[in-house]
Formats: structure tokens, sequence, C-alpha cells
């Protein structure tokens, strides 16, 4: 596969994590879209084994989001700002911490914003409370299983 493809392949499985939160749009779909198109074209042991697992992984995924609360954003004061800074944090703290530090990432991100809009701490724990209740836990899950699937396609990239 060439090095344009590759480009193109991530640049799907970017805008599939941006797309994770986004009200929507099948962000996770578009990581497992983007993961198929890649193992299809490199057809290595590697490819089919990340392949397989992201399949899994994505339908167990839309299973337990399946079992959660829908998502509420009305009334709740989730602003564009908090999901920005929430997929920010999550991404940083799957960087910095890794697998492990998507979740306090994201939620440290919905705190930050919560904190800028209200001021006062506790206040901003409020708020962050009522988002992650509201939508926080759903888009948690979607997001953390596509990160986990960039990761293992950036591994499967580099160990190739």
């Amino acid at each position: 596969m060439g090095v344009w493809q590759q480009l193109l392949v991530a640049l799907v499985l970017l805008l599939g994590l941006v797309g994770v939160l986004a009200p929507g749009v099948a962000g996770s779909w578009l990581v497992w879209a983007g993961v198929a198109w890649w193992s299809l074209q490199v057809a290595t042991a590697a490819a089919w084994w990340l392949f397989a697992g992201s399949t899994v992984l994505m339908l167990v995924t839309h299973v337990v989001v399946g079992r959660l609360p829908p998502r509420r954003l009305r009334g709740v004061g989730v602003t564009r700002r908090m999901v920005v800074y929430a997929g920010v944090g999550a991404l940083l703290g799957f960087v910095l911490v890794p697998v492990v530090g998507g979740v306090p990432g994201y939620v440290a991100g919905v705190y930050l914003a919560a904190r800028r809009r209200h001021g006062g701490h506790r206040r901003a724990v409020a708020a962050t409370r009522l988002a992650m209740r509201a939508i926080g836990t759903s888009v948690l899950v979607e997001l953390y299983a596509s990160l986990l699937v960039v990761a293992a396609w950036l591994g499967v990239l580099v160990g190739t």
C-alpha cells in the first residue's frame, strides 16, 4: 500500500474519531471502515487480525452503547466547546498514559470546559456530573473503543 493511501486511511480514521464526538455521525463505524479498507489492501495476517479484532470490539461497543441511557443534549449545558475539550482530553490522556489515560483525560476535558464556563470548582463538578450522565458515558465508550482501534492500527502499521 502506498504512502498516499496510508495517509488517506489515517485521514478516515481521524475523521471517524472526530465523528464520534459529533451527534448523529457514525464515527466509530467510519473508524471501522478505515481499518477494513486498509486490511483489504494490505492483506497480511496482522491486518486480518486487526480487522477481526476491531470488528468484534465495535460490535460489542454498539451493544454496550445501546444498553446505556439515551443521550440527552437539551437542557444539560453540553456545548461544542465541552465536546472538543473532552475529545482533546481523551486523546491526550490516551497518548500520555497509554490505553488507560483516555478515560480520565475525557472527564478532565469535560471538567475544564465546565470550569471555564461556570467559574468555580463546585459548579464545574456539578456540571461535569450532569454532562457525564447526559452524554458522557455513551460517547466515552464509543470514543475509547475507536481510540483502541486507531492505536492498534498504528501499532500494526509501525510493526510491519
